[in-house]
């Protein structure tokens, strides 16, 4: 089970923190994603982690704004989310890989966390 925390309100420029807390043991035998999805758009990929989190990866969109880390002794994963822009607003969520390397595509994750809602404004 997935339980994602952190979302808010924030001015454009700002920073967010949002974390994502897993229950279960195998948590660290897994990589991570975050995807979103606004208003009337399809969700989309927004960064994953490998399972040591050695290994990130990040849409171009969110490329060096966006930080994705994890912590498996706390079973949790983050993305720290700076310079926001408003087209960043979305329900964010986080999901389970099916694996231990990282992936992009929604079909390789299994457990999908209930989301969080950024909302930034302009």
């Amino acid at each position: 089970q997935l339980q994602a925390s952190g979302g808010g309100l924030v001015q454009a420029g700002g920073s967010l923190r949002i974390s994502c807390a897993a229950s279960g043991r195998t948590f660290s035998s897994y990589a991570m994603g975050w995807f979103r999805q606004a208003p009337g758009k399809e969700r989309e990929f927004v960064a994953a982690i490998s399972w040591s989190g050695g290994s990130t990866y990040y849409a171009d969109s969110v490329k060096g704004r966006f930080t994705i880390s994890r912590d498996n002794a706390k079973n949790t994963v983050y993305l720290q989310m700076n310079s926001l822009k408003p087209e960043d607003t979305a329900v964010y969520y986080c999901a389970r890989s099916k694996g231990i390397v990282l992936v992009t595509t929604e079909r390789s994750y299994d457990y999908w966390g209930q989301g969080t809602q950024v909302t930034v404004s302009s």
